[in-house]
């Protein structure tokens, strides 16, 4: 099976966000590479994964009161 790339806007700002949503990511996605760019303006959320993984990500970040959307 091929390896497709998703990515997401998101609301994440800073490191500890990320070591909040960490844990959540690695147990949701766990043969799955991920990484948040913060420097970019969207703060993109890149995940490469062999599922579709959209509704997932949406909700989890969502749960978590982080704003979260599919870029196409």
């Amino acid at each position: 099976m091929f390896k497709m790339v998703f990515v997401f806007k998101t609301s994440v700002r800073n490191k500890k966000h990320i070591r909040q949503l960490s844990p959540l990511l690695n147990n949701l996605l766990p043969r799955s590479k991920w990484n948040f760019d913060l420097e970019d303006c969207d703060k993109i959320l890149r995940i490469d994964s062999e599922e579709n993984i959209v509704i997932k990500i949406t909700d989890l970040l969502k749960m978590h009161q982080f704003y979260c959307e599919e870029l196409e």
